[in-house]
């Protein structure tokens, strides 16, 4: 007889293999999609007290594959509100926490820490860098100002990099073809083998048009036109369709890229 834990991850692949062959739900998902972008619905959520401007079910995907993948370094693109920098840095204290109990500490030394995320940003206001700074999560960000594809920073974020184990990759500034496949290229080497690089809103690309009226991208120039370019010539990474198909919801559908090797 089948174990309970075995029993309960074929249980769990057996519905994500199910959503994944129902189109209906696809298109019943696609149709929501369009009615949420439409009303801004990433606007309204907080992480600790920070707007996060995701969906909840990528929050959750994120959870996860942070946890599976244990990075000493998260390297973002976009900072906006610094949600996602707060979500990241404390996810990171979890993970040092719980290293911790595991092994018998009795006090935990915040200097002892390793764990940091790297956030990028064009142009980083005033009075969001003040609340990021203020947080208690700040010890563990560090914030670069400029464009996220330009060499300086390119150099700056690879050499604060150095010496990081395991490394995790969220691009989530400009959403312009040209700009997201420059952001590939520079910074998704730095994933490190078995992590992964997240492109978000790889969505626009099967949206309307009239959905962006205001933007430079728009289907036919997004991240997921720049995901499939670079996959073209970087077989290292691959599409984790397992969390696509488990999602169903999330803004970031053929952007969750894993690197193999």
């Amino acid at each position: 007889m089948m174990d309970p834990v075995t029993q309960f991850a074929h249980e769990r692949e057996s519905i994500r293999q199910a959503f994944a062959a129902n189109n209906a739900g696809e298109q019943l998902t696609r149709a929501w999609m369009n009615f949420a972008q439409a009303g801004k619905y990433s606007y309204q959520f907080d992480w600790m007290g920070r707007p996060i401007i995701q969906y909840p079910q990528d929050i959750v995907a994120m959870q996860e594959l942070i946890w599976s993948v244990k990075p000493d370094l998260i390297v973002e693109t976009g900072i906006a509100h610094g949600g996602s920098l707060i979500f990241s840095a404390s996810m990171l204290a979890l993970l040092d926490m719980a290293e911790a109990i595991e092994a018998g500490e009795q006090t935990l030394n915040l200097r002892d820490f390793r764990r940091k995320v790297i956030g990028i940003d064009i142009d980083i206001r005033a009075h969001n860098r003040a609340a990021i700074e203020a947080h208690p999560m700040s010890s563990r960000i560090e914030m670069i100002q400029g464009s996220s594809i330009a060499p300086e920073t390119v150099a700056e974020v690879k050499a604060r990099a150095e010496g990081s184990q395991r490394i995790l990759v969220c691009l989530d500034s400009n959403h312009t073809h040209e700009h997201v496949l420059a952001e590939l290229e520079a910074y998704a080497p730095l994933t490190t083998v078995g992590s992964y690089c997240v492109v978000f809103d790889t969505m626009v690309e099967d949206m309307p048009a009239d959905l962006f009226p205001d933007r430079p991208w728009g289907p036919g120039d997004n991240p997921k036109t720049a995901v499939r370019q670079y996959l073209q010539s970087h077989p290292e990474f691959e599409i984790d369709k397992g969390l696509d198909h488990k999602l169903q919801i999330s803004v970031a559908p053929d952007g969750f890229l894993k690197r193999l090797r």
